[in-house]
């Protein structure tokens, strides 16, 4: 929660507290400030900025956990517990200058708006890493289409054999699809029964949206830059609203249908989203936002966070290229972003840009988040299974690791969808292509629910069944006939050979046939664990919904049986367990009335 507000604190807390936190002793800490900090420094006063600490948190773990729900409990307690650790004495720090932040988890940073003079104390700091320039970036724009036609099931849908999914059987039910964008219009005729916050009468938005935007962008040059009415949508809404209508029309492309028009790769999906740009202008911090509250969505009152409604995958049709903000000293905050959603068993599928003009220019990813190594990077690809001329190639060359991307490409060009207006047009580019491998990863999930959570192994059924692509063109080293290759990467996706091989996928980490309950759900003072089959070793840890540990049990179970825990000193509200027996782990939510 952004707070402006004086914390008081005797000047003898603050001299003993710092005691215990080494500073540097030169002028090192102009090391540890971005450049373009002292550029607006020239210009402002006060200057937007984000705190990174060096200690972030270890998540491997997650890799041994084998649901969805236990991998994301688990990121989500750590990450809230190394925040909390960490930031305490910075936050203080800010309060008593009496100076607006806002604290992040997801990676171990935090938001703030100061001077040079405070930005120098926090840079002495050796606990921190970097102090990083907020700027503002806009959304890579739709290019035009080159055509304009009325037809049912899409060109795109048919290339990647949609179709033949959905004969199956499998339209994504039960999968969470997640949208980070300008917005969402909710109740489009497209998009309003794929809603997770309608239930076919009422809506609640409450763990289903959230707005990043707090305020206007500057680089709209609005006549009263302070005005909130210059945004169509507001501020902080609690509803969801879409500003622009780029976010609305990638969902479209994810989940959207309307009687004949089936323009969604998965339309039984749901999906939930969040707005982190300002009609068309971010900032690192109000991507982080977003992807923050997609790891454990709140109400909306920002509070009770919840890692169980955590979605499936998130599509990020945007990029933040370094003329607008972001650059190799602010990439490394923003990755760990990535990573630890990864962790969380949260797919990742990002565009990878409009930036090679003339289908021939090597490493022109350049931006985040295409460019880092767990973000699933998607180039466009025609109805001729052409490459697009505008989509953009690999290596990655800016960071100096020359990693091969795209990961793989899909339709990008001519794309129909929807507008805020309800109506339907065509337009291009790698943000049209994003969605479609959005909506495979449900698909794939729908087919066999056992990989959910399982990002690996998803991410390797999309590249390995894709349609193998060669290039012309050499890049980095690789042939343009390799597979993978620097322009299609693995090639063209194929949702049927997906799907397939999905099925025929043996889930190794399948849990046993032991069961278990906890109940009653909600629960007063008393909770019933009831097993059966569980043998040796059992622990049960019980967590707040900030990520504190509040209980503790450990037994020897010998196969059958209960145990009675009596809970009469926990205060009322939502808890998140972890259930341990052998290789076994089991995650859920509990309520205390």
């Amino acid at each position: 929660m952004i707070r402006n507000f004086t914390y008081l604190v005797s000047l003898l807390f603050l001299a003993t507290a710092f005691m215990n936190w080494s500073t540097s002793t030169n002028d090192s800490w102009q090391q540890k400030v971005d450049p373009k900090i002292f550029e607006e420094a020239e210009q402002n006063p006060i200057i937007d900025f984000i705190i990174a600490f060096k200690n972030q948190s270890d998540l491997s773990p997650t890799k041994e956990l084998k649901t969805k729900e236990a991998k994301g409990i688990y990121a989500f307690n750590e990450l809230q517990k190394t925040a909390k650790e960490d930031q305490a004495m910075v936050i203080n720090l800010l309060e008593q200058r009496n100076v607006s932040y806002h604290t992040f988890y997801i990676v171990n940073a935090i938001q703030a708006k100061g001077d040079i003079e405070l930005i120098q104390q926090l840079a002495e700091l050796n606990e921190i890493k970097f102090i990083e320039h907020n700027g503002f970036f806009k959304v890579e724009e739709f290019l035009p289409s080159t055509m304009v036609q009325n037809r049912t099931v899409e060109w795109g849908l048919e290339k990647i054999n949609v179709d033949e999914v959905w004969a199956m059987g499998y339209k994504g039910e039960g999968v969470i699809i997640a949208g980070a964008d300008t917005g969402f219009k909710w109740n489009s005729n497209p998009l309003k029964d794929k809603y997770r916050g309608w239930n076919g009468s009422s809506a609640d938005h409450n763990y289903n949206w959230h707005d990043a935007i707090h305020s206007i962008s500057p680089l709209h040059e609005d006549p009263d830059p302070n005005d909130p009415n210059n945004n169509p949508c507001g501020l902080n809404t609690i509803v969801p609203c879409d500003d622009h209508s780029h976010g609305t029309f990638t969902m479209g492309i994810a989940v959207g249908e309307e009687g004949d028009n089936q323009i969604g790769v998965a339309p039984d999906s749901k999906w939930i989203a969040c707005r982190n740009m300002e009609r068309g202008y971010g900032q690192p911090s109000t991507y982080i936002e977003c992807l923050e509250w997609f790891l454990a969505p709140t109400d909306l009152n920002n509070a009770n966070p919840d890692p169980t409604k955590a979605p499936h995958v998130i599509n990020n049709s945007w990029g933040c290229p370094e003329m607008e903000g972001c650059n190799s000293s602010n990439w490394a905050t923003m990755e760990q972003v990535v990573n630890n959603l990864k962790s969380s068993g949260i797919v990742v599928v990002t565009s990878a840009g409009n930036s090679n003009m003339d289908a021939s220019i090597c490493s022109s990813i350049t931006s985040p988040p295409a460019i880092f190594e767990h973000s699933f990077a998607v180039g466009a690809s025609d109805i001729n299974d052409n490459m697009t001329d505008f989509s953009s190639w690999g290596p990655i060359n800016v960071d100096g690791s020359g990693r091969q991307k795209p990961n793989v490409c899909a339709p990008g060009l001519d794309i129909r969808s929807v507008l805020l207006d309800g109506s339907y047009e065509e337009k291009s580019g790698t943000s049209a292509a994003g969605p479609f491998v959005t909506g495979l990863v449900a698909l794939i999930i729908s087919a066999n629910p056992a990989l959910a959570g399982d990002v690996e192994t998803i991410e390797t059924i999309i590249e390995q069944t894709a349609v193998p692509k060669a290039s012309p063109i050499d890049c980095g080293g690789i042939s343009g006939s390799a597979i993978p290759n620097n322009s299609w990467g693995y090639g063209r996706i194929d949702a049927v050979a997906a799907v397939q091989m999905a099925l025929n996928t043996v889930d190794v980490k399948t849990p046993s046939k032991a069961t278990s309950q906890l109940m009653p759900n909600p629960f007063t003072d008393n909770i019933r664990f009831e097993y059966d089959g569980f043998v040796g070793k059992t622990t049960l840890e019980l967590f707040s919904s900030t990520g504190q540990k509040v209980a503790s049990f450990e037994w020897t179970l010998t196969g059958k049986g209960n145990k009675n825990i009596e809970f009469k000193d926990l205060p009322s509200g939502i808890y998140f367990y972890q259930l341990q027996n052998g290789e076994q782990t089991i995650g859920g939510k509990l309520v205390r009335k």
